[in-house]
């Protein structure tokens, strides 16, 4: 039954293609399996990675459908090992990746005239590609996850290492951060919710649009601009005080109660649901700390710099008792890189206050207080830092950086492991390749077996 299917999808791709040789509009190039590669899909891959600055190595049209076909082998398991991805997940990335058009195309219009396709159609587009690019990368990982060199192979690996193939570390540090903020006194948030009950009457007798109120007065840029509309989302991206209330609400007539989160003081408004995503538009007021509030902050701090200078409290003691960090609170104020996961930072990985405060620090040396933007809630915060660790440029050595020679050597055996994982799935599946393609230089030549 499986080679007659095949026969009838061969012969099904060849009537096809030959009958618009005349007037070529698209063409079978490849056949994977049970799947076709068309000559479209390579040359919208090609405009994809051009506009995306990706640079291919060698001719776009021998490289590209080699990946695709290398993407339907790991497709075509991934199907057979039940693997699925989150779906809010993949619309979050394809969101991110069409605003970046955006910006650099400049408009919406600009954009589909550059891909030749409704927005609809392109983003459609993009959550196919975006998801199958997560599911390869849950296959990848499922079938290295046996991968774990031990001690001596990673010792073993480093010494036969050529001296020009050991990588160079550049200078890193370890920094604890101890952050709080001013307190903001308690008649700026009176101040605050007055104004947010009065937004509330407003919209709720009718003599508002809560739309425009969001565009006039929302502290929330970004959904302002849209009337403090958010767009569809799912529980888990919201922070839990605002969707345990916006989950609850069923009138969209209606306005919420104030509710209190991390970024501020909102209102809401139910836009409308569907299934276990919402959509609703809300406004954000933020309270005004004074300069005052600040430096006496800034001072409450100094003291406590103090005390640890002195030894009569240590930072971690000072963090536990302090801190409103969340990410650092638990582990003495440690911060951690969120692009290694590990506590070592490069200089330009870390916001550029700390950066500034520490690049003439010495190990075990605080800082005095000072102010910093909390970019993830947009509030300004005090903070003091402490130096744990500093190290210079160098080649990698053992022991110290035995997680960069360790990850290194990793790396280096999955990818030994996918490449003989293709190249015996080469073996065992079904593959045609149009006569114009089979003389490239392919990276794994079994396509033509």
């Amino acid at each position: 039954m499986k080679l007659l299917k095949k026969a009838i999808l061969l012969l099904t791709l060849i009537c096809y293609t030959s009958a618009i040789a005349d007037n070529v509009i698209d063409e079978v190039i490849w056949v994977v399996g049970d799947e076709a590669i068309l000559l479209s899909e390579v040359e919208e891959e090609r405009l994809r990675a051009q506009y995306e600055g990706q640079r291919i190595e060698g001719d776009p049209y021998c490289v590209i459908p080699e990946q695709i076909a290398i993407q339907k082998l790991f497709l075509h398991q991934a199907e057979l090992d039940s693997i699925v991805v989150n779906e809010t997940t993949v619309s979050h990335q394809v969101d991110m990746r069409i605003n970046y058009y955006l910006s650099q195309i400049g408009s919406k219009e600009k954009m589909e005239e550059y891909f030749r396709k409704t927005s609809s159609e392109i983003r459609e587009e993009l959550m196919t590609t975006v998801r199958n690019q997560m599911i390869i990368q849950q296959l990848q990982a499922k079938l290295t996850e046996h991968i774990k060199p031990t001690p001596a192979e990673i010792r073993r690996y480093y010494q036969q290492l050529p001296q020009d193939s050991v990588p160079v570390i550049p200078a890193q540090v370890e920094v604890q951060i101890l952050s709080f903020e001013p307190p903001v006194p308690r008649e700026e948030t009176e101040r605050i919710k007055s104004r947010l009950r009065e937004y509330t009457e407003r919209v709720n007798n009718g003599t508002a649009d809560f739309a425009m109120l969001a565009r006039l007065y929302s502290e929330d840029t970004e959904s302002a601009k849209k009337g403090g509309e958010i767009g569809l989302v799912g529980r888990g991206q919201l922070v839990s005080a605002f969707a345990d209330v916006a989950f609850n609400l069923t009138d969209p007539k209606k306005v919420s109660r104030i509710v209190e989160t991390e970024y501020g003081y909102h209102i809401i408004q139910l836009i409308e649901k569907r299934g276990e995503r919402i959509n609703c538009r809300h406004i954000l007021l933020r309270p005004r700390v004074s300069a005052a509030d600040k430096a006496t902050a800034l001072e409450k701090l100094d003291s406590i710099a103090t005390l640890i200078r002195l030894d009569s409290l240590t930072f971690e003691h000072a963090v536990s008792l302090l801190s409103q960090d969340k990410n650092t609170a638990m582990n003495g104020g440690l911060m951690m890189n969120p692009n290694t996961g590990s506590s070592k930072f490069e200089y330009q990985d870390l916001p550029p206050e700390i950066a500034k405060q520490i690049y003439n620090m010495q190990e075990g040396e605080i800082s005095a207080p000072f102010l910093m933007m909390d970019q993830s809630r947009n509030k300004e915060m005090c903070v003091i830092v402490k130096l744990k660790k500093k190290s210079d440029i160098h080649r990698a050595q053992l022991p110290e950086d035995f997680q960069v020679i360790r990850g290194m050597l990793e790396q280096k055996l999955s990818a030994e492991y996918i490449q003989t994982w293709i190249r015996n799935k080469q073996k065992e599946t079904y593959i045609h390749i149009s006569d114009r393609w089979k003389g490239c230089d392919f990276q794994y030549p079994g396509w033509l077996h």
